[in-house]
């Protein structure tokens, strides 16, 4: 079967397209057809190796985590799928990828293809989806009536976690470029700060909830925003010694992790302002409870560009520009 690849980790490599054996599955595993892949911006980040130490690749590897497609075939042991469903999921974290004609995808973490959607919207949803729902919900816990504070708001997580934050009753406040503002206004952001024209932490106060999204020191100027007791939930870093001990992960890379993350440690306690750094992890059903809140007309997916499986290089370099508005998606069937 033809997949996209990498043959090493590095700043120079190149994916490449290959072919290679069909996937064997396992007892509790579903093989699916991929009809699409949505793009995220760890995909470019994994093959240059910046999370080679956290996550375990056999090189050469496939690139790719979300998936949607038709379950093809099932391993004994599999009761919620048969063959010919549709379904969608993510492979992020499984030492796999998706941008392929086939995937092997563990029963667990996959979920029915939400019926509203077509192929193409539903793989434009696992990552950002999983990420929204767990730093939301599990890691912050926001409450209806709250404020959050969601920057990059036209960028793929932005678009939908300002539809979840809206979903979940709370107030949010984003950044967007001018081009952008109507956009993240369309999506239910109620505080819109023009990044070209003002500073967010000059603009916004009271908020709750920091979802970090973008690198650089704003995470650091978003502390300036909570209240006392808020949280930033960092996508981006630093990597902090709460995850090297969930992922049980060597001593040096706790020292590592802990020196990383000491200045904004030290900066949220003085402020009493809790910080956390997530990770996501692949979740069937939790992906379940997101396509019944599409489903219900809740959220709609927001999709920049599709590209084919022959232009899935172009892709990848696409989504590095940072132009986004939403997701980049690579059509395969």
């Amino acid at each position: 079967m033809k997949a996209l690849i990498f043959k090493r980790y590095g700043k120079s490599t190149q994916p490449e397209y290959a072919d290679v054996p069909r996937p064997a599955i396992g007892p509790d595993e579903i093989l699916v057809q991929v009809h699409a892949v949505g793009l995220n911006p760890v995909d470019n980040i994994i093959r240059k190796g910046t999370f080679k130490p956290v996550l375990k690749f056999d090189l050469p590897a496939t690139i790719g985590s979300d998936v949607a497609g038709v379950v093809a075939e099932i391993g004994r042991s599999v009761t919620r799928f048969k063959v010919g469903d549709a379904v969608y999921a993510s492979v992020f974290d499984l030492s796999r990828g998706s941008l392929a004609d086939y995937v092997a995808v563990p029963e667990r973490v996959a979920a029915f293809k939400p019926a509203s959607l077509d192929f193409v919207e539903a793989a434009s949803i696992p990552m950002v989806g999983l990420t929204s729902w767990q730093a939301l919900k599990e890691r912050a816990r926001l409450a209806p009536g709250q404020k959050i504070f969601i920057p990059a708001g036209s960028g793929g997580i932005g678009t939908f976690a300002i539809q979840l934050a809206k979903h979940m009753g709370a107030k949010v406040g984003t950044t967007t470029s001018t081009a952008n503002v109507d956009l993240v206004k369309s999506l239910g952001a109620d505080e819109v700060v023009d990044y070209k024209r003002q500073d967010f932490e000059t603009v916004l106060r009271g908020y709750d909830m920091v979802l970090g999204t973008t690198r650089g020191d704003s995470i650091e100027k978003s502390l300036q925003i909570l209240k006392p007791r808020g949280i930033i939930v960092s996508l981006v870093g630093p990597l902090d010694v709460a995850f090297a001990r969930a992922r049980h992960l060597n001593f040096v890379l706790r020292l590592v992790f802990s020196l990383m993350s000491r200045k904004i440690l030290r900066l949220a306690k003085k402020r009493d302002v809790r910080y956390s750094f997530l990770f996501v992890r692949p979740d069937g059903e939790q992906l379940a409870e997101i396509g019944g809140i599409i489903d219900a007309g809740s959220i709609r997916p927001v999709i920049d560009k599709v590209f084919a499986f022959d232009q899935a290089r172009e892709a990848l370099a696409y989504l590095e520009t940072g132009r986004a508005k939403g997701k980049v998606v690579v059509r395969l069937i």
